[in-house]
């Protein structure tokens, strides 16, 4: 069941997350996404590093909720999943997680269906992220999450094609208030960085796109946060948060762009 009526799939238009699943070296795309990522990695060749340690963020914030006990997940603008997707980095610490994947793009939701149509324990559903209360009260989102129990609200590398407005901050103060005590909230966000140069030339490649970018400060970031408490060490270059022991040091983790942080309820 969907939430909202899916568009058709357009090979021909570029897709964002059709265009990340080149970056991160993933098949579920076409000719149109892989020529605008081989024109962005000619304008900037770090591209593919920045969507490769946001996904690693994403990855070691999932395994630090289901550290803490956490047993469900909610990735909002999941896009397509691919290497180290969601449901395995839970599982790996927690054999029995549950993860329901959100995406507004068609194309993520088709492929995602079929990467799970054998797996209970994760499902993904068509819809707005911005659309909370649509979203919770789907029936198959019901049979899957339990709203009693602490839940961990992804939201990587999305909040940055979303402008500012009320629609936003209702939206992110539903689903803090939507989740039980417990819970955790995982965001990446792409912020202006100490390279101005390449956080312009990173923002002008999407503002090409039908969902230009939004790079915001770190304050801006952090408001995001708001009603949860951040845990160590905060928001940080996703490089720098919680590095497993053998990652590489990265000597100038502000090349990357991009914050990450985790916070609890």
């Amino acid at each position: 069941m969907s939430i909202a009526a899916e568009p058709p799939i357009d090979p021909n238009r570029p897709s964002t997350a059709r265009i990340a699943d080149v970056f991160l070296g993933g098949t579920h795309n076409f000719a149109s996404d892989r020529a605008v990522a081989a024109r962005a990695i000619e304008l900037l060749p770090e591209v593919p590093a920045i969507a490769r340690a946001n996904r690693a963020f994403l990855r070691r914030a999932v395994r630090y909720a289901a550290g803490r006990g956490i047993r469900q997940f909610l990735d909002l603008g999941s896009g397509i999943p691919s290497a180290n997707r969601v449901h395995e980095a839970a599982r790996d610490v927690a054999p029995d997680a549950r993860v329901l994947y959100v995406d507004i793009d068609p194309t993520a939701v088709l492929y995602a269906r079929h990467q799970l149509e054998s797996d209970p324990g994760a499902a993904a559903v068509h819809g707005d992220l911005l659309r909370p209360a649509a979203l919770l009260d789907e029936p198959e989102v019901q049979d899957l999450l339990d709203l009693d129990q602490p839940l961990a609200v992804l939201l990587s590398g999305v909040l940055h094609f979303l402008p500012d407005g009320p629609d936003l901050d209702a939206a992110l103060a539903a689903y803090r208030e939507a989740v039980a005590p417990g819970s955790v909230l995982a965001i990446s966000h792409v912020t202006p960085s100490d390279h101005a140069d390449l956080t312009e030339r990173f923002t002008a490649l999407y503002n090409r796109t039908e969902t230009p970018l939004t790079p915001r400060e770190p304050d801006e970031v952090a408001r995001f946060f708001a009603g949860w408490r951040l845990v160590e060490p905060g928001l940080v270059y996703c490089p720098e948060w919680r590095p497993d022991p053998d990652d590489e040091p990265v000597s100038d983790p502000a090349r990357f762009v991009t914050l990450g942080g985790v916070g609890e309820r």
